[in-house]
């Protein structure tokens, strides 16, 4: 099975890192206003191009080295001591580096959601690029790593359940986005709805397929657990889809595309921490909760909050990958220690060194662009660019 676990790695390298480009940005992208595409579609680019050569560098052996329980060390800088034919179970490493790098750039382009239309580049940079080598890659050493939290770790024999990422993708960002937002302040004017839902609706079925190559991946080889992974995955993203928009037309009596769509990234979010321990039946109870439980958080967050977590970041991917991780210990797949115990020390650690990151980045770039910027829009002002011929 090596040649056949190794072909499906392959091809789940290229669909996670699909998710981020163009997925992620086009769903970001249609969600701003016409004069703000172009910045989302640069923030997510830029992103992806420096956590490549970041985890190159340092975020591959921070987080899979031998380092011990709290990190992996340098060990394995720049890949050194690798090659072709070094082994990671039944695949080449080189190739479950490049698969865990498409991890590494998603998670911080996830936060992205909760800056647009008012964030200065050089903040994204520096601080994506800091945040992924001191939040991330020190999280993922914990969970996935071999470090404090796997099983015989600080929560005993059985450790965190976490089978691709709701504690460390999407807890991490969410919470980061909702730190950078707060911080951050609202934009001067939220009233303006999605530009394009077309492409919030293009990018919201790139991320739909690519998470395939996410759950279904994390297995690490061609077999029946990569295929109930994908299986319950897609289960999940649908069902959360029909429960956000019926939610939806109870509450305001219409269901809309950004929505329904919106509903099928908190059912992928939810059920990615869960999607190697769960069958049919419980991914429909995930999705089934996750449309309703997101779509609140939204409301909770921006209308009871007042927090312009612009893209709902936290609300979608924070809640719902808090909720998956929970529910692994629900469905007795987990233990409750574990489970709370790792959203508690990871929340605190992501929350912690993400204010002492944004300060430091604050310090030396800046992080919110003139007023005069945020109102002409980041396109024209920051990168000389316009997406359209009319502005809005």
């Amino acid at each position: 099975m090596v040649g056949a676990d190794t072909a499906w790695i392959i091809v789940a390298t290229a669909l996670v890192l699909f998710m981020t480009l163009p997925g992620l940005a086009l769903f970001y992208g249609g969600l701003v206003r016409a004069r703000n595409v172009l910045s989302v579609f640069m923030q997510c680019y830029a992103i992806a191009c420096l956590m490549s050569v970041l985890w190159l560098a340092f975020g591959y052996s921070i987080a899979f080295g031998d380092g011990g329980a709290l990190w992996g060390g340098l060990g394995k800088m720049f890949l050194i001591g690798i090659d072709a034919d070094t082994l990671a179970g039944t695949i080449p490493e080189v190739l479950f580096f490049a698969f865990q790098m498409t991890f590494a750039i998603i998670t911080p382009a996830l936060i992205v959601g909760c800056f647009v239309e008012r964030i200065s580049f050089g903040f994204v940079l520096l601080f994506s690029g800091i945040w992924m080598l001191l939040v991330y890659a020190p999280v993922v050493h914990w969970i996935w790593g071999g470090g404090m939290m796997a099983d015989g770790g600080i929560f005993g024999e059985i450790g965190v359940r976490d089978f691709a990422g709701g504690i460390v993708v999407h807890e991490t960002a969410g919470l980061a986005a909702l730190v950078i937002a707060v911080m951050l302040g609202a934009r001067k004017d939220r009233s303006k709805p999605p530009h394009n839902p077309g492409l919030v609706f293009i990018g919201a079925a790139m991320l739909w397929v690519g998470w395939f190559g996410f759950n279904g991946g994390s297995q690490l080889a061609a077999d029946g657990g990569a295929a109930m992974a994908l299986t319950v995955t897609h289960i999940s993203a649908a069902t959360a889809s029909l429960t956000w928009a019926l939610w939806e037309r109870i509450k305001y009596g219409k269901s809309s595309l950004v929505g329904i769509v919106t509903g099928t990234i908190a059912g992928l979010a939810s059920i990615t921490p869960a999607s190697g321990f769960v069958g049919p039946i419980e991914a429909l109870i995930i999705g089934a909760v996750a449309g309703v439980l997101c779509q609140e958080a939204v409301n909770l967050i921006r209308n009871r909050f007042g927090i312009d977590d612009t893209l709902d970041v936290f609300a979608v991917h924070g809640v719902g990958g808090i909720f998956g991780t929970i529910m692994i210990a629900v469905f007795g797949q987990g233990t409750w220690v574990a489970q709370l115990g790792g959203l508690a020390v990871v929340g605190v650690f992501t929350v912690v060194m993400t204010v002492a990151i944004a300060l430091v980045c604050k310090a030396i770039v800046g992080m919110r662009v003139h007023e005069e910027a945020e109102t002409s829009g980041l396109d024209l002002t920051l990168h000389g660019e316009r997406a359209y011929d009319i502005t809005s």
